[in-house]
């Protein structure tokens, strides 16, 4: 499908849900949707301050540690596609109350785990709830809101939760570790609960898709998705030149090719081929994986930084943190309201710029840096940048689909942020390794050299060895930020070059008319 066919099938009636359709209670719809969007987002990063406490109560080995957070990466990032494609055939809003009900379920699993074994079947288990309720989550909006300041003003409430979702997860996680780690998965059992009493009292369901489950397509896409997202983490605490790293890599590329070559030849596709042909939405899914992989990076890195640099309990670490929440929202109902006047690659690119801008700057930081005077300027920076990106992106990658297809579109654009994130990580995770280990190398050196000569004392080259260990952390996580605004740079060249669309206009029928520029 071509971009100018796509973007006029988005200004025909038969394209868009008529406003008579839309449910009354518009609100409560959109915060039962957000709900269910945060609960799934802030669970990334919710557990990880609760690392420590869970890895001495259960017993988990530094290496098994790392898994609490590679299974729900892999479970969700892996099964996306499916979950989607199954709100397009099954009825959005019942795979989405079901990805809900299984989130609960596997949070309650989790919180009332005595092994690993079981506290990592409930992170897979809950990333497989994610999986299904995050893509029908969004297409819920686009066919419970009718097209225009409305919709537009939903998207930016979604993607306010979507940006700041992780953020909130290290102040809650902060919060309830400090009661007890196991509340970080209690919580999300009221949500859930509360969100699938109210989805059926205020969503619309959407009609039946035609055709049957690709069964060929989601093994491969699944498979693909799981061995290339699990390769890419797994690279983060190995190395790129790791066997099982490469292997995993090269499995996830093959099956993947092979996923794309049974969705040409498939007559009911899992991801239909149309839907990557189109200029601007691939331009969206581009800038999403980009996106996705810097703010991921930025968390874990700053979370480090503010944590053992700056010497912040988890608490105080996680409130650090809020001045992103709080600015992504803000951004992101400026750029919502922007979207019907401005064309979506200015407010979008211009997001990417600022979110460069603060990479750079934290890349500036120094071990004897303050929080107030040299992170929180950037902090706010960043989470502007993000919240200007998120909403015309979210908007461009879902226009022009038709109505079968939008829980499939969705799903592509969340595992864009999911692959990224875990992309992003890794390749960062790496510059910053290396560029730790020859820092402290060339620290290391020169204390030696002078404590060779004499006249330092044993207490004053254990203080030096614990400054040097600062300085290189400092150091390795500045070049990977740098790495980081390189990328978004690229990102947001790209959304300049190629996001050719021009802002939504508001027909006399209330719908959404989208132009080439």
């Amino acid at each position: 499908m071509s971009s100018t066919s796509a973007l006029e099938h988005a200004s025909t009636p038969e394209s868009v849900p008529a406003p008579s359709k839309a449910p009354q209670r518009l609100g409560l719809a959109l915060t039962v949707i957000s709900a269910a969007q945060l609960m799934v987002v802030l669970d990334g990063t919710i557990v990880n301050i609760a690392l420590p406490h869970l890895q001495k109560d259960l017993g988990f080995t530094p290496d098994n540690l790392s898994w609490v957070v590679n299974a729900y990466t892999l479970a969700f990032g892996g099964l996306l596609l499916l979950g989607g494609r199954l709100g397009d055939l099954f009825g959005r809003r019942k795979v989405f109350m079901t990805g809900v009900i299984v989130f609960a379920l596997a949070s309650l699993l989790g919180g009332i785990a005595q092994t690993e074994a079981i506290l990592l079947g409930a992170r897979a288990l809950q990333g497989v709830g994610a999986a299904l309720a995050s893509p029908t989550a969004l297409a819920l909006i686009t066919t419970t809101f009718p097209a225009g300041q409305a919709r537009n003003r939903a998207m930016g409430v979604y993607a306010a939760m979507s940006g700041a979702g992780a953020a909130i997860g290290l102040i809650l996680g902060g919060a309830l570790t400090e009661a007890s780690w196991r509340w970080t998965f209690f919580i999300n059992v009221p949500i859930g609960l509360l969100v699938v009493f109210l989805a059926p009292r205020v969503l619309k369901e959407s009609e039946r898709g035609r055709g049957t489950l690709d069964v060929p397509g989601a093994v491969t896409g699944t498979l693909g998705l799981a061995s290339l997202v699990y390769g890419l983490t797994h690279a983060a605490s190995t190395s790129w030149s790791d066997a099982v790293t490469v292997g995993t890599l090269i499995a996830g590329v093959v099956l993947l090719g092979v996923f794309m070559l049974v969705e040409s030849r498939s007559e009911h596709p899992l991801l239909p081929v149309r839907i990557l042909q189109d200029r601007t939405r691939g331009t969206s899914f581009v800038v999403m994986l980009v996106v996705g992989a810097a703010m991921f990076s930025m968390f874990y890195f700053l979370g480090l930084y503010i944590q053992q640099v700056l010497g912040y309990s988890p608490l105080k670490a996680g409130f650090a943190f809020l001045p992103f929440s709080f600015g992504i929202v803000i951004a992101a109902q400026v750029a919502s309201a922007l979207m019907t006047r401005v064309d979506p690659r200015w407010i979008s690119g211009t997001g990417a710029v600022l979110a460069s801008a603060a990479m750079f700057g934290f890349s500036r930081l120094q071990v004897d840096s303050s929080y107030a005077g040299h992170l929180l300027p950037f902090i706010v920076v960043m989470a502007f940048g993000m919240g200007l990106v998120f909403v015309p992106m979210t908007l461009t990658a879902v226009a022009g689909v038709a109505q079968e297809d939008s829980g499939v579109a969705s799903a592509v654009l969340n595992t864009m942020q999911q692959v990224g994130g875990s992309l992003g990580l890794a390749t960062l995770s790496t510059v910053f390794a290396s560029a730790l280990a020859d820092r402290a190398g060339e620290l290391g050196g020169a204390l030696q050299a002078k404590a060779a000569a004499g006249g330092m004392t044993p207490e004053q080259i254990g203080q030096a060895k614990a400054l040097i260990g600062l300085q290189a952390q400092t150091y390795g996580s500045g070049r990977a930020y740098l790495v980081g605004a390189s990328m978004i740079l690229v990102a947001a060249a790209i959304t300049f070059a190629f996001l050719n669309v021009k802002h939504a206009k508001l027909s006399t029928e209330g719908h959404e008319n989208v132009h080439l520029a």
